[in-house]
């Protein structure tokens, strides 16, 4: 693969460092009360245009279908969003014993209540041949749940209702639904990023971000090595396509749904950047590691197969 292509095919990480060292050269810009007005333009207009976004390109009846999938959704769910929540919240109080950033760690643990992406999982399980259709300061509670309803769900409500009417034409003209939000999400990333180079009192360690980037890559192996185990028993009534799709989606965290919902639900804090950074490693090491364990992946896949058609 040539240079051009490799930068098209990561643009977007590569859009996260670019935007990162932007906001550490010129702060000012995006900061609250900055040129930018991110008080308004980000959490408002950028995190409705987002959820908008997202529910223009859901595809209702593709949902419908994928829902039929009971025991792989439920199996799914529960992993993510029950299990992996307090195993890292176990993790992290060993880990709140030793000198690593306490707001890294509070990342982290943000990281682990996200819920699972739709694309890279998808992508990655397509790739492979699994089933894709198994593959969304103290704040009062009342303004954070408005602001969620107001920013998230209305949103999201409104794209499904307009997709009602449109969908037809986005069939036909397929709009870049991914590369709209993925845009809008680095305009987020580099305001928040703003606000933290702007304010002197905050600084991070390097040694603290090593150890953050080795937990999340040691946390999503692990992760992965559990559920193949659990999901390919013979006893889980899994098929391979099954254990691949929960595999990916199950350890996979959004950062398209989680950057702006910590916009939201840490407004205010000073150190919102640093609560973000583990999600943000954590996006790249997903799909840096799904990338590294395809060939052996499709490999088992092929082998399974085999072992399934071959007469007796």
């Amino acid at each position: 693969m040539g240079l051009f292509a490799r930068v098209r095919k990561e643009w977007f990480i590569i859009g996260i460092v670019l935007v990162i060292t932007c906001a550490k050269l010129a702060p000012s810009v995006g900061v609250k009360a900055g040129p930018l007005r991110p008080e308004i333009t980000i959490t408002y207009v950028a995190v409705s245009v987002i959820f908008f976004n997202s529910g223009l390109s859901l595809k209702t009846e593709e949902l419908a279908s994928a829902l039929m999938h009971v025991k792989l959704h439920f199996f799914v769910q529960t992993f993510t969003l029950v299990f992996f929540p307090i195993a890292i919240w176990l993790l992290l109080k060993v880990l709140a014993l030793t000198a690593i950033n306490e707001w890294l760690l509070r990342g982290l643990q943000t990281v682990a209540c996200m819920p699972p992406p739709v694309s890279s999982a998808v992508i990655l399980t397509k790739a492979v041949g699994g089933n894709e259709l198994g593959s969304s300061s103290s704040v009062p509670f009342s303004s954070i749940f408005s602001q969620l309803f107001m920013t998230v769900v209305v949103p999201l409500i409104v794209g499904q209702m307009c997709r009602r009417f449109l969908r037809e034409c986005l069939d036909r003209r397929k709009p870049p639904f991914g590369t709209v939000s993925s845009v809008v999400l680095l305009m987020i990333i580099y305001t928040t990023f703003c606000d933290t180079f702007s304010n002197p009192n905050i600084e991070l360690d390097h040694l603290s971000l090593l150890i953050v980037v080795f937990i999340i890559f040691s946390i999503q192996l692990s992760f992965m090595a559990l559920i193949f185990f659990m999901s390919t028993r013979k006893s889980s009534g899994f098929t391979a396509a099954d254990s691949i799709a929960i595999m990916f989606c199950a350890t996979h965290k959004s950062l398209t749904l989680g950057i702006p919902m910590l916009k939201i639900v840490f407004e205010g804090y000073e150190h919102l950047s640093l609560i973000s950074v583990p999600l943000l490693i954590y996006h790249p090491a997903q799909i840096l590691l799904g990338s590294i364990l395809l060939p052996s992946i499709k490999t088992w896949m092929s082998g399974r197969q085999k072992v399934k058609h071959t007469p007796i």
